[in-house]
């Protein structure tokens, strides 16, 4: 039986993963208003109300990939080392993506990546749909803080603005490579402008949240 299950939820991603790169692709060559969901479920071979079940939105085609980062800033908070905030955690993250060039800090300019970002900050109703995904991010970390005894107030506070920093920063970083620069080039550009976010967020949170002793 549990045989069978496995089977089953490999077929259901297998398929997921499908649908989200036909979409994509058509987005890419089309344009994202001109394509509907008629036509990707056509392109994929499958009916619309098996397109719905694995995706709610048309956006969320595209949008899928950031699914997996949702829980990644309370990962981070809730997995830090003692003597580290939550803010000093989640900057000392991105400053490690960033050297990653990790494509959800922005910096990163693999052909691929700039074209999916240009479609995500190019259509409206999907950086409408994104902010659905990061209050799901808001949520989870503000959970998080609160498990530590922090106030539901100063904890959806602090969410709030940890999320928007990461999120901001990400365009700030994409801004420039699609205005020319290289990865490499922008580098020093981005970490200045992370010290600079979370330091300004350091300075009012860290008197607020929680710093675990070791």
């Amino acid at each position: 039986m549990e045989n069978t299950t496995g089977l089953r939820e490999s077929k259901k991603l297998r398929t997921r993963r499908q649908l989200a790169a036909t979409a994509l692709e058509l987005f890419l060559e089309n344009g994202f208003d001109a394509v509907s969901v008629a036509d990707v479920a056509a392109a994929a071979q499958v009916s619309k109300p098996t397109l719905f079940r694995y995706f709610p939105s048309k956006e969320d085609l595209v949008l899928d990939r950031f699914a997996d980062h949702q829980d990644e800033a309370a990962r981070i908070v809730r997995d830090r080392d003692p003597g580290r905030s939550p803010v000093r955690a989640v900057h000392e993250h991105f400053l490690a993506a960033l050297a990653e060039r990790d494509p959800i800090t922005g910096l990163c300019d693999h052909p691929n990546v700039l074209a999916f970002e240009g479609l995500l900050y190019s259509t409206a109703s999907l950086e409408s749909r994104l902010a659905h995904y990061a209050a799901r991010e808001v949520e989870l970390l503000a959970g998080t803080l609160e498990a530590e005894s922090v106030a539901p107030l100063t904890a959806r506070l602090a969410a709030l603005h940890l999320v928007t920093v990461r999120h901001e920063l990400g365009r700030e970083n994409y801004l420039r490579i699609a205005a020319g620069q290289s990865a490499d080039e922008a580098y020093g550009a981005a970490v200045a402008d992370a010290d600079l976010a979370f330091g300004m967020l350091a300075e009012g949170l860290d008197r607020s949240l929680p710093i675990p002793s070791a």
